[in-house]
């Protein structure tokens, strides 16, 4: 609930009610009051609403409430606030004064509190740049597109430690200012970075990794020459149809980090770009490109995990069974006589002995047989030989994972033994075997009440419930 703060002004008493009760409801509906209503985001956690009393009453600012919205359940902050103020004359003023100003070492983001969510889902007015500069933040990004016409929200989008992601997101009052801030920033040098600037999708009208598999506009382009510049990346891209941005990445000292990225108007077009690009040499003896469809981080990591997962099966699948662990091998032994002294037991598709950095042999080493028989037979055979007077451990191959569960279930069986445990029953049986050790050689627990305290056990015994009772004699009077 808006904590609600005192006001001399006895005509805004009425007010005031008003903005609380429509609070209450759900929303702000009348325009005057609407337009005293102000939004402040990214905050601290720790920030309540007296800390933001006293900033904006501190600036000489007439406030009526103040709210921090809080998660229901936890009662944590949710990192924005509403700030109701008594004229529209405050509330610009506070926005212009004090918007991404610091608070708690965090600056402020403020603009008009908006509560019609049709405005916000629709997207009308919004626009998303990318490809910004990681100096740019907020405020900078602000007092770039404010010349175009009403802004009521501009946000560079930070990550954990506040540090910008390289894009942001700028929304207009009106559609036509939105349409012409990117006409006219697109492409546009900000900072260090040609920046890209188009309307704003919500999440419901993005399309999906399978649907931007088929359906895509933005390529990346890979081993570019060092003296590439953004003018060559467009003349090499331009016959394959219009481009809307494109971008030759470099380092902080300003070198070429040999890749790029082109936008095409038309999906058709970026499709046949990488068709006929990948691969291709631009120089005899240069090393040839590689386009392929641009991927968020997210994707291209979500897609090596996949491939490594892949590959991981594809190797444990082949290994099932006939690959065998060798263990107290001397340290002279080397993978070809490994592979000889088991050659006989069948085909042998690797024979390897572990080293450390120095090339010294760690003492076991792996031989995989292209047959499950195979590795069988030559464990079982094996098992008693001594080769260079050391006896050989063999054993069949596991994964980490599953090497650790073992030892962990070992360690526990074994600590169980040093403490007189017994193991986990099975839950069929509400006892454990009779006679076992740590447990009393008796079918069933003694009948009668279970004492649930020291002193009661001890009363049930017939003995004083303390113990220095049983022990010292208490004192007589004397006669």
């Amino acid at each position: 609930m808006a904590a609600v703060l005192p006001s001399t002004a006895a005509e805004l008493e009425t007010m005031q009610a008003q903005a609380q009760a429509q609070q209450m409801a759900g929303g702000v509906t009348d325009p005057l009051l609407s337009m005293m209503s102000l939004y402040v985001g990214d905050l601290h956690p720790d920030v309540n609403e007296a800390m933001l009393y006293e900033r904006f009453s501190n600036a000489g600012f007439m406030i009526t409430s103040i709210r921090v919205c809080r998660d229901h359940m936890t009662r944590r902050s949710l990192r924005y606030a509403y700030v109701n103020f008594s004229t529209h004359e405050d509330a610009k003023r506070a926005l212009e004064e004090l918007n991404f100003e610091p608070l708690k070492d965090r600056p402020m983001r403020i603009s008009w509190s908006n509560r019609d969510p049709s405005l916000r889902r629709t997207g009308a007015g919004n626009i998303f740049i990318k490809n910004l500069d990681r100096t740019i933040d907020s405020k900078s990004l602000l007092d770039t597109f404010s010349r175009f016409g009403d802004i009521l929200s501009c946000k560079v989008a930070t990550d954990d430690k506040g540090e910008s992601k390289g894009y942001g997101f700028v929304h207009f009052a009106k559609q036509a200012d939105a349409d012409k801030a990117r006409e006219a920033v697109n492409n546009m040098l900000i900072g260090e970075q040609t920046v890209s600037v188009a309307p704003f999708l919500p999440k419901k009208d993005r399309t999906d990794t399978q649907t931007r598999a088929v359906q895509f506009t933005n390529v990346y382009v890979k081993n570019l020459p060092d003296e590439t510049s953004p003018e060559d990346l467009e003349r090499l891209f331009t016959p394959f149809g219009k481009i809307t941005s494109h971008v030759v990445m470099r380092s902080t000292d300003g070198k070429t980090k040999r890749f790029g990225f082109v936008n095409f108007e038309k999906p058709e077009d970026a499709a046949k770009a990488v068709e006929e690009m990948n691969g291709k040499e631009l120089s005899e003896g240069a090393e040839p490109l590689y386009v392929a469809r641009a991927q968020k981080r997210a994707e291209r990591r979500q897609m090596l995990e996949r491939q490594q997962l892949q590959i991981r099966k594809e190797r444990e699948a082949k290994t099932q069974g006939v690959n065998l662990y060798i263990k107290n091998l001397d340290e002279n032994i080397d993978d070809d006589r490994l592979r000889s002294a088991f050659e006989r037991f069948g085909v042998i598709t690797s024979a390897k002995v572990m080293r450390d950095a120095d090339g010294k042999s760690r003492g076991f080493g792996f031989v995989c047989f292209s047959q499950p028989q195979e590795a069988t037979k030559a464990m079982t055979e094996m098992a008693t030989q001594v080769i260079s007077q050391k006896p050989l451990y063999i054993a069949p191959a596991q994964r980490k994972a599953e090497r650790e569960a073992l030892m962990m279930q070992r360690h526990q069986m074994q600590y169980h033994r040093q403490m007189g445990m017994y193991p986990p029953m099975n839950p069929m049986y509400a006892m454990p075997p009779m006679g076992f050790r740590g447990y009393p050689a008796q079918a069933y627990p003694p009948a009668g009440p279970n004492p649930r305290w020291q002193g009661q056990q001890m009363m049930m015994m017939g003995m004083p419930a303390r113990p220095q009772q049983m022990m010292m004699p208490q004192p007589q009077p004397q006669p």
